[in-house]
């Protein structure tokens, strides 16, 4: 479900962009050619009246097909915005296409199937010209053409570069399944091998593991009025501006904006928005780590029914206290403690990220194929037991 970050007349009424009617908004209009060049920009205020709204669903079979409302206009958007991604990530930006895990569920909120959304050319569609809006206020606000000048207090979504210890641990793990990577010479080019990998895993048993990895080797991109730039999209100015009904450092932006776009718009406290970039980051995390319990929950509640079932999946962690198996059908994760491991005595090997049998030597590695059986389902720890299916 959604939950309104303003009152749902504001959120779903008077600041939404229905269609056939008139909307105050914010625009920042691009003149471009067919490759996506821009030779124009402006940041405005505007009367906005939009002609359709569409689902992902329907614009992405108007791309697939080439027929309905608007056709040619989003074939050309469509075109723009896969110019705009090439350009993106020859310039370095990593490429994280994620599955994720959704459950339908009935009236009562009890799952009753698993599927994945994908994200798709209509999805990236949007995800483009969101980046460039993004982008372009970030610059407008924060790039002076002066050095002695000082930029105004903005609020910038800033991502730091990796830390070069969990880098190499992943390229570690990576070569492991046979996969290079670079972790060392220009963002550029550590992004681009990282990329072709993330490329070349695609479909494999190991995808996920990777793509996670991969995701945990990054920082964590967070709010703030100091400027360091994106690493991951590979941007020097970047913000959040385009969705200010259902996120707080969005609405910060249009305040400022407001603020700097009259011409004797004075500067504001940068320590007061350094509080709230900090603040807002911290909620971010929460809402995070909420809505990931959340699945959690959903899938143990799913699994429940289903204990005794035999599935196949992937180790996808290992430690000391046993063995995380991803299963492929669902993408659940449960755990076959080492306990249950009782044909031999196994220790944890960290630096190889697997258990090993001191008496026969058999080894349970990250990454590894293997079959389980659902043994156990706690709801209120949110926990899944798996036995092994010799």
């Amino acid at each position: 479900r959604t939950v309104p970050m303003l009152p749902e007349r504001l959120c779903n009424d008077i600041c939404s962009l229905r269609p056939n009617e008139e909307k105050l908004a914010f625009s920042c209009i691009f003149e471009m050619n067919g490759q996506a060049h821009i030779f124009n920009h402006r940041i405005v205020r505007t009367v906005i009246e939009s002609d359709r709204r569409f689902t992902y669903e329907e614009a992405q079979q108007i791309i697939e097909t080439g027929e309905g409302d608007f056709a040619e206009e989003l074939l050309t958007l469509d075109k723009m915005a896969k110019a705009l991604r090439k350009r993106r990530f020859d310039n370095g930006a990593v490429n994280f296409d994620r599955l994720e895990v959704r459950f339908e569920i009935d009236e009562t909120g009890h799952p009753i199937s698993v599927y994945f959304k994908e994200s798709k050319d209509a999805n990236k569609l949007i995800e483009e010209f969101m980046l460039l809006a993004n982008r372009q206020v970030a610059t407008d606000i924060g790039k002076t053409g002066n050095s002695k000048k000082k930029a105004k207090p903005f609020v910038y979504r800033i991502h730091d570069n990796p830390d070069p210890d969990k880098m190499s641990n992943f390229a570690e793990i990576a070569s492991r399944f046979g996969y290079k990577i670079r972790t060392k010479g220009k963002a550029s080019e550590v992004n681009s091998s990282l990329n072709k990998m993330l490329d070349k895993v695609k479909g494999h048993a190991e995808e996920n593991l990777l793509s996670i990895l991969a995701i945990r080797s990054m920082a964590k991109a967070v709010y703030s009025t100091v400027n360091i730039g994106h690493y991951g999209l590979a941007f020097d100015y970047y913000t959040h501006f385009t969705s200010p009904i259902r996120r707080y450092p969005d609405m910060m932006v249009h305040r400022l904006l407001t603020k700097y776009l009259d011409e004797h718009g004075r500067s504001v406290s940068e320590k007061k928005y350094e509080a709230l970039c900090e603040h807002s980051s911290a909620m971010e995390q929460l809402a995070a780590s909420a809505e990931r319990a959340s699945v959690k929950y959903k899938q143990v509640e799913f699994m429940t029914e289903r204990l005794g079932q035999v599935y196949d999946g992937v180790i996808s962690g290992v430690t000391e206290w046993g063995l995380y198996v991803e299963l492929n059908e669902n993408k659940c994760e449960g755990m076959i403690p080492i306990r249950d491991l009782d044909d031999d005595y196994y220790e944890f090997d960290e630096k190889n990220y697997c258990l090993r049998g001191r008496r026969k030597n058999r080894t349970y590695s990250l990454g590894d194929p293997i079959t389980i059986r659902v043994a156990r389902a706690n709801l209120e720890k949110k926990q899944l037991d798996f036995a092994l299916e010799e």
